[in-house]
């Protein structure tokens, strides 16, 4: 038996070739072909950086299918599917949206892929595929693993990823997160996280570990800081911004190895925090004190903003992005707010009749960058235009230049040499991503339902 496992891509802009070579490893992928028996063979293609080879003989198609990548997901669905091979599909969009996914495969994976793979591969080889597998709620992460050997060949960022965690206990309302772990928060065990570093630490010189709240848990986050200081790792990560009030967990991070963390500030404005159910990021005096420790041991900041709460003003932009520059952030990004569906903020809209269209994602008229609902405030078009602006000024040559040579983003030689690179990469993306189409507009085949 042979399964091919395809990373989808966004999509494509007509006459250009929007293959990246800068992406980051597909983590499900790698912890699919671990749980996947010796004697299947596996095949990997990434849409986002490489030809798919439809062509290649195989007996079963494996997608992890998020939103944003839902129409080209289909699109690929349909091209195995004429040929008459099987196509399964799972991920947040799957969990979030299993009767749309479930038109365009043969099986959907509900909740986390784990506990229901070895079902999967059992009835492929029998041809007795279910409509429909679920995972275990939230059950143990014990046995995750992943196989990296699919990476091969590819040319990835040389950025280790790393999982150490899952999910939030945050209820922000826009977040399909929390929608799909049900505002929960689990842990690796420690020792086993400690290992894979152990093992693959010579590979790079810097890890990202992709939890989704690195400070869900500020005692087990401790703990693992504390495992893993002697690994002697250079890593970043995410977290909520409530952690780095504590001093003492701050300094165990910075012993640790950890060199930045992304942080979720969203807004400057309290009623609009309020409304997004991130009042937490008031807490402790407000941002001030987190950034004083953040910036005190040496770790910077991939700051995220969001906008489109019917709020804003041209001085909201230009405050998010004089505060990003003021503190010298690492990175920064002025994003229009999104509504995944599965989360309160698109049922929120959809109740109101805001939405422009219920299935933004595959409708045509939707492009990347765009505002699918009517804001109450600021037309949408206004808010991407000016995010796309604080984009490009943030990522422009003084820009960079300014924030480059900070103090604390020149501090580290690893870390100055990647924030030159990485800045670059975003400074191109600003107009690469800009109204990009979802899926391949070039794409003449037909998109098929089952039957």
């Amino acid at each position: 038996m042979k399964v091919t496992f395809v990373h989808p891509s966004i999509g494509r802009r007509p006459g250009e070739n929007y293959m990246r070579t800068w992406q980051m490893e597909s983590l499900p992928i790698a912890a699919l072909a671990h749980l996947t028996p010796d004697d299947v063979e596996i095949q990997f293609f990434d849409d986002r950086m490489e030809p798919i080879d439809f062509d290649a003989p195989t007996d079963l198609v494996a997608i992890p299918i998020e939103t944003y990548t839902a129409k080209r997901a289909y699109q690929i669905a349909s091209t195995y599917r004429a040929k008459g091979i099987p196509v399964v599909m799972g991920g947040f969009h799957a969990t979030l949206m299993p009767d749309e996914v479930a038109q365009y495969a043969e099986a959907v994976v509900i909740g986390e892929a784990e506990s229901a793979w070895a079902d999967v591969i059992d009835d492929a080889r029998h041809g007795t595929l279910k409509p429909v597998y679920k995972g275990y709620d939230r059950g143990s992460l014990d046995n995750v693993h992943f196989d990296r050997s699919v990476f091969k060949g590819k040319r990835y960022l040389p950025l280790g990823l790393v999982e150490t965690g899952r999910g939030c206990r945050f209820p922000c309302e826009f977040c399909a997160i929390q929608a799909f772990f049900g505002q929960t928060h689990r842990r690796r065990p420690v020792d086993k996280i400690v290992a894979e570093l152990e093992q693959i630490k010579h590979e790079k010189r810097l890890f990202f570990f992709v939890d989704d709240n690195f400070a869900g848990s500020i005692p087990k986050a401790q703990e693992l800081a504390e495992a893993i200081a002697p690994v002697n790792i250079r890593w970043v990560t995410q977290m909520s911004v409530d952690a780095a009030h504590n001093e003492e967990f701050v300094a165990t991070l910075a012993r640790s190895g950890c060199r930045g963390v992304l942080i979720g500030f969203e807004s400057l404005e309290r009623d609009t925090l309020r409304a997004m159910g991130k009042k937490f990021n008031t807490m402790g005096g407000g941002y001030a004190n987190a950034l004083a420790n953040l910036r005190k041991y040496g770790i910077r900041i991939y700051g995220t903003f969001i906008f489109g709460y019917g709020t804003e003003t041209a001085e909201t932009f230009e405050n998010a992005y004089d505060f990003a520059m003021d503190n010298d952030f690492f990175l920064a990004a002025f994003n229009h707010l999104t509504p995944f569906p599965g989360t309160p903020l698109y049922k929120r809209l959809k109740d109101n009749g805001q939405l422009h269209y219920d299935a933004w994602w595959l409708n045509d008229a939707y492009s990347y960058n765009t505002l699918p609902f009517d804001t109450g405030g600021m037309s949408g078009e206004e808010i991407t235009q000016r995010c796309v602006q604080a984009r490009k000024k943030f990522y422009s040559i003084p820009g960079m230049m300014k924030r480059g040579f900070d103090k604390l983003n020149r501090g580290d030689f690893t870390m100055m040499r990647a924030f030159f690179l990485i800045n670059y990469l975003h400074r191109q993306e600003v107009n690469k991503r800009h109204m990009l189409p979802f899926g391949d507009p070039n794409w003449s085949g037909e998109l098929l339902k089952v039957a």
